[in-house]
């Protein structure tokens, strides 16, 4: 999970130096082809059809969906705000995730986890500090991006069986071509050629990322999710480097201290779940 976590992080970083040059939906659109064809000849190799029924509708077509609209706020917001304040957001993906599933699963959510998610809410207007002229109004999008990462993930665990991990994942990518092209028609940005060294940022954050999709996906299938789902963190760290050495971003109190909310509250409602999770199997 570390690992994954590390890989993003460097994935976020090449993102954002190739969002700042082309038009972030021209990014996005080739990344989605170059994703999608990686992960379908994986999925050709263990033989798991791509073009199937279960795959284009109910929950893994809100998945898919969802992917893409979290990629398109995310990656637009990757051009415009800091790196390191768009990962602080991104942290409070588990908190929504609690949260929708309360609202919207009938999972039983305790005053205490209701108090971490607020707590991480506060965390995030930290962050924003929209009382002053430092407000960055981009961020805006990362938190609409959290929440359709919320959609994802809530709709994953409505999924059938069945349909497999490769195949799901080259749907998501798949996903982000038209949502690319969407984005450009609304942006009203062109095709933009590409210099080469935005190639080997391209190159990098294709690479990162599926190495990323990769190690989170064996992480999950090998360990506790209630024992690896903290060292999801890990990334708000690792952008915090990268962004410091290369983007030379200084990130403020005020973030540093949002941050922490976030992460504190998350850490907290994680381990709720694992005092609920073990007093279910001794009650069981």
């Amino acid at each position: 999970m570390v690992g994954s976590m590390a890989a993003f992080a460097v994935e976020d970083l090449f993102l954002k130096r190739a969002a700042m040059a082309l038009p972030p939906g021209q990014v996005i659109a080739m990344m989605g082809a170059g994703g999608a064809l990686v992960f379908w000849l994986l999925a050709a190799l263990k033989r798991q059809r791509i073009l199937t029924a279960p795959a284009l509708r109910g929950a893994a077509l809100v998945r898919s969906l969802s992917e893409a609209g979290a990629t398109m706020l995310y990656i637009t917001a990757l051009a415009l705000i800091p790196l390191s304040v768009n990962s602080a957001l991104l942290q409070a993906s588990p908190l929504v995730v609690t949260m929708g599933a309360a609202l919207f699963l009938g999972e039983p959510v305790g005053w205490r986890r209701w108090t971490a998610i607020a707590t991480g809410f506060a965390g995030v207007l930290i962050v924003l500090q929209p009382w002053n002229d430092s407000f960055q109004a981009a961020g805006i999008l990362t938190v609409l991006c959290v929440v359709m990462l919320a959609a994802r993930d809530l709709s994953t665990r409505a999924m059938p069986a069945d349909i497999g991990t490769f195949q799901l994942v080259t749907w998501a990518y798949l996903a982000l071509v038209p949502a690319g092209l969407v984005l450009m028609v609304l942006a009203g940005d062109r095709v933009t050629a590409i210099d080469p060294t935005r190639w080997f940022d391209l190159a990098m954050a294709l690479i990162s990322g599926l190495f990323g999709y990769y190690a989170v996906t064996a992480a999950t299938r090998l360990g506790e999710a209630a024992v690896i789902a903290p060292f999801r963190y890990t990334r708000l760290v690792f952008a915090l480097i990268l962004a410091m050495l290369f983007l030379g971003e200084q990130p403020g109190p005020a973030m540093l201290i949002g941050a922490a909310l976030i992460i504190g509250s998350g850490l907290y409602t994680f381990a709720r779940e694992r005092i609920r999770a073990r007093a279910a199997r001794v009650t069981g």
